[in-house]
């Protein structure tokens, strides 16, 4: 095991590499719970017609074993100590924006997730994904990051109670003296604490500190016995399959947006993840991930795994930092960390604990996380400033992050040719903005 994973090399033992996937393990615990929640949509009384609830416990088991398949492929074939999972903001996406907003059926969007998996894989092996990921320009993937950040924020205000709906100005503050919305706040100011400090899984222990402060005010009801807590995992059976059964609902235009809007975020998210990781431990040669071809084919796979089973797209966690941070340096940290999502399976009993105000404070603080690459953006460039503002602007104004893109790629193009520098402009960003511009005169 230790040749295996050059420990001697890399300078490392088992003691560290167990407590680094332990410490990545802890960063990043809240999305068992963040996830199922927002795929749920819980908070949302009204669906679409003809559009049902998916099945809670089958999210959290499909988001434990995604994260487990997809982290044990990344620690053995990739050899990275890098953990992934069902990324925030595509679960957002997914539920708020794809079912809630254009009311399509939970499995086809499903079917979506796994069609990007399996596109991601062939772009992956044919070294496609990586000339596309450089055709965007960078400002464009900062407004997008930066974009979400704030939508997934406003999502998490909304099921506080902090925001809530007027008929006279759309929005308007919630009434603060509500129980579950106090609830909620105390979880934000617990968490920025936390983060402040700098201890490693702030957004998790605030949860567990939100829903104990919940149990002790009467808010939530609290668990009668271990029964309550520990327990068989919730069986996959209403998800697992879905995808593949209604594979063929999704060749439509308006999927077709829904599976370059997967495959647009996932690229971004996983490379820029994948840069910050390696970077933070030393692996980048000449500017250049050793592997990366492997690492990605991780994400890939976890993704189509994740889809199967039923969870939206998986991908690779920037709280891998943490582990990194605690002497994490092979992907036997990898290991570790998949090991103890596979035990998490056995707690599922504790989400009926971790309701909507307990789970709000951590969209909001991984939007202010998300946000802040809002500071690299080149505002001064007017041609620039113009296609990340309504990014960024747009997803939460409109309720979609495919929208926001959408009107960004579709401005990027005619700024930047007005200012004549079509030169700048790769062909892919031309192909993109003929896309969008049909999504709009066809959906919009």
């Amino acid at each position: 095991m230790k040749k295996f994973f050059n420990f001697k090399e890399l300078g490392t033992n088992y003691r560290t590499e167990f407590m680094a996937g332990l410490t990545t393990f802890l960063a990043m615990a809240y999305i068992l719970f963040v996830n199922p929640s927002t795929l749920a949509l819980d908070g949302i009384e009204q669906l679409p017609e003809g559009v049902t609830r998916i099945d809670k416990g089958a999210v959290f088991t499909a988001t434990a074993i995604a994260a487990a398949v997809g982290t044990l492929i990344m620690g053995v074939f990739a050899k990275y100590p890098i953990a992934l999972a069902p990324g925030m903001g595509l679960n957002a996406f997914f539920a708020y924006t794809v079912v809630l907003g254009y009311g399509i059926p939970w499995e086809t969007a499903l079917a979506g997730v796994l069609a990007s998996g399996l596109i991601f894989i062939v772009l992956t092996v044919t070294g496609l994904r990586q000339k596309i990921i450089d055709a965007i320009p960078g400002n464009l993937k900062l407004a997008v990051g930066a974009g979400i950040g704030l939508f997934i924020a406003f999502i998490g205000f909304q099921n506080a109670g902090i925001v809530q709906n007027s008929d006279a100005t759309l929005v308007q503050l919630g009434d603060l003296t509500a129980g579950p919305t106090m609830l909620a706040i105390f979880g934000i100011i617990v968490s920025v604490i936390f983060l402040a400090l700098g201890i490693k899984g702030g957004i998790f222990y605030g949860m567990v500190l939100t829903s104990i402060a919940g149990m002790v005010t009467g808010l939530i009801t609290p668990p009668s016995g271990l029964g309550d807590v520990v327990g068989a995992a919730p069986s996959v059976a209403p998800t697992f399959g879905a995808a593949f059964a209604h594979f063929g609902d999704i060749f439509t235009i308006e999927m077709l947006v829904v599976i370059l809007t997967f495959l647009f975020v996932d690229f971004f998210d996983t490379a820029g993840t994948l840069v910050a990781v390696a970077t933070q431990a030393g692996f980048m040669k000449d500017n250049k991930l050793p592997r990366a071809g492997r690492a990605l084919f991780a994400d890939s796979a976890a993704t189509v795994v994740g889809a199967a089973v039923g969870t939206s797209t998986t991908t690779s966690y920037i709280e891998s930092t943490a582990g990194v941070g605690a002497g994490g340096r092979t992907g036997f940290t990898s290991v570790v960390t998949a090991g103890f999502f596979i035990l998490a399976l056995f707690f599922s009993p504790l989400l009926s604990v971790v309701t909507a105000e307990v789970t709000a404070p951590a969209l909001i603080i991984v939007g202010v996380l998300m946000a802040s690459t809002l500071k690299n953006i080149d505002w001064d460039q007017f041609e620039i400033g113009v296609p990340a503002f309504f990014t960024v602007a747009a997803m939460p104004l409109t309720y979609s992050i495919a929208t926001g893109i959408a009107i960004g790629f579709i401005f990027y193009p005619i700024t930047m040719l007005l200012k004549g520098r079509s030169k700048e402009i790769h062909p892919i960003m031309y192909g993109l903005f003929l896309i969008f511009v049909l999504y709009f005169v066809f959906l919009a």
